[in-house]
């Protein structure tokens, strides 16, 4: 029916429906759950609907016959609106009127004839046989498509699945696709990955938290990135998503989250204790939430939910919290590969994933349980660490492709205003959190005090000191120049004497009239008297 009425409305083809099962009456009310007015389209003769009854007791079989009066019953429908399409619903219900099945197999193979040269494109169901796709083992061969339906249960689990057997003239896909029916049709996803062939984007965003944005070279993630978040429990992974949602959300960006743990009013009441209201971004249509329980559906129900749910809402962010609890669902193997087509699917559409994963304590804490962690770009790690009787939250990024980032540990605070990530102190003892930290901090600042005081101290020693010497060189300063003015005293005392006595000789000479030359008469009167 499906077929019929978006053919109708989004390609403008009538279409007929022939059913050998339903009632008009029942088709309208059961296509109504689906989301579809087939009473307007009938009334506005976009849609015919014909039932045809088949009673075994209510026919004789007498001699050689055909269908012809289908054909011309059909015929007629088809004029009455110009059908582009038509669906027959279902042949078992025709072959099951007749007992000659020869005489039926053959006018089966005209019907698809007949349909053919009217120019119709003809979807005709029907039931699956014992080891065969159909009960007459016919249709598959005249067919030119043919899609297998199946509904299979697996763990109490119940997934719808259809496979396109054959398709003439095209190259389909051979898997298997999980599909979904609910209020607004049949959604399909492609169990294949959808490859990596998406742009990358050199935009980076905030992760809500400056200090982790300093972390991841100052900027934060990267547009339409996958990010993972790992760590025990009770280690903040989810205060992290809420920050980042809440950051996405301030930007003006819609933001889809996907809570498989805690109702959507449990975690806005919680993050209201860490300075988050995230209530007011589901108020403006920002923020978007889908709480269920991982086993509500299979593993192929849920991509196919989120697939759906991200095209009717165009988020920039989806938020998947966590993906731990998918590997309930199915198999490790199963929940990876299904993760795996979901990273593809958000990344080629340009939008941001972010993931948390519970890890356990005996598993190591660099790996997940379902191998996530080496398709994604941006993984970060929480950590409990407990020292002295008391457990505090560490956080470090293990790694963060494309750009420079921090390889520091750094304790993981959540306060009544968002989350603090603070320095850890490194030393002798290892790594220190908590009040381990902050007795080794106050131990540090009394050090630093003494060394100050000291410092101080001897300060004020070198200082004394020093003026102690500069007035011990000032005495001696005072003692030289007094013995240098001394000096200088003397050596004109004894100058002045000395020409003194000069002038004393020269005066007595004169006055005894000698001649000028007192020393050379001397050696004269010397060397006569020898």
């Amino acid at each position: 029916m499906e077929f019929l009425i978006r053919g109708a409305i989004q390609f403008g083809e009538p279409g007929v429906c022939m059913s050998f099962e339903e009632t008009g009456e029942d088709l309208v009310k059961n296509v109504r759950s689906l989301g579809f007015d087939l009473d307007n389209l009938v009334d506005e003769g976009r849609i015919f609907v014909d039932f045809v009854k088949v009673e075994r007791s209510e026919i004789d079989e007498a001699g050689e016959y055909n269908l012809d009066g289908l054909f011309i019953r059909l015929g007629l429908a088809i004029d009455a609106i110009g059908a582009k399409r038509v669906v027959l619903d279902t042949l078992e219900a025709l072959f099951s009127g007749f007992s000659n099945q020869s005489v039926l197999r053959s006018e089966l193979r005209r019907l698809f004839g007949w349909l053919k040269e009217r120019g119709v494109t003809a979807v005709i169901t029907g039931e699956r046989g014992d080891g065969q796709l159909t009960r007459q083992g016919l249709e598959e061969y005249v067919s030119d498509c043919v899609i297998l339906l199946d509904h299979r249960v697996n763990d109490q689990v119940s997934t719808r699945r259809l496979r396109i057997v054959k398709y003439r003239g095209t190259s389909h896909g051979t898997n298997e696709y999980p599909f979904l029916i609910d209020e607004q049709g049949i959604s399909v996803v492609p169990l294949t990955s959808t490859g990596m062939g998406s742009d990358s984007s050199n935009e980076r965003i905030s992760t809500g938290v400056p200090r982790l944005d300093g972390m991841l070279g100052g900027e934060g993630y990267f547009r339409g990135s996958s990010i993972l978040i790992s760590g025990t429990a009770g280690t903040g992974k989810s205060s992290l998503l809420a920050h980042a949602a809440s950051a996405s959300c301030e930007r003006g960006e819609r933001v889809l989250y996907f809570a498989l743990e805690e109702s959507e009013s449990q975690i806005c009441r919680n993050m209201r204790s860490i300075g988050l209201n995230l209530k007011q971004w589901i108020d403006q249509g920002l923020l978007k939430f889908h709480a269920t329980r991982p086993t509500l559906h299979g593993l192929e129900m849920h991509l196919t939910t989120m697939h759906k749910l991200v095209r009717a809402f165009q988020p920039r962010m989806v938020i998947v919290d966590p993906i731990s609890g998918l590997s309930g669902t199915g198999t490790r193997s199963e929940a990876a590969a299904m993760l795996i087509r979901l990273v593809d699917y958000l990344k080629a559409a340009g939008i941001t994933a972010v993931f948390s994963n519970l890890t356990s304590g005996a598993e190591a804490t660099e790996a997940t349980d379902l191998g996530l962690s080496s398709i994604v770009d941006t993984w970060i790690l929480l950590r409990d660490i407990e020292l002295a009787g008391e457990r505090n939250r560490g956080l470090y990024v293990l790694k963060s492709r494309g750009m420079a980032h921090s390889n520091q540990i750094r304790e993981f605070v959540l306060t009544s205003h968002g989350i603090d990530l603070l320095d850890v102190y490194v030393g002798p003892e290892g790594v220190l959190t908590g009040s381990m930290r902050v007795a080794q901090e106050a131990r540090e600042k009394a050090a630093r005090l003494a060394d100050q005081r000291a410092a101080e101290t001897q300060a004020r020693e070198r200082k004394k000191k020093r003026k102690q010497i500069e007035a011990q060189i000032a005495v001696l300063q005072m003692e030289l120049e007094a013995a240098t003015a001394e000096e200088i005293t003397l050596s004109a005392t004894e100058s002045a004497r000395v020409q003194s006595l000069a002038d004393d000789e020269k005066r007595m000479a004169a006055s005894r009239q000698a001649d000028t030359k007192p020393n050379t008469r001397a050696k004269s009167s010397t060397g006569k008297g020898r």
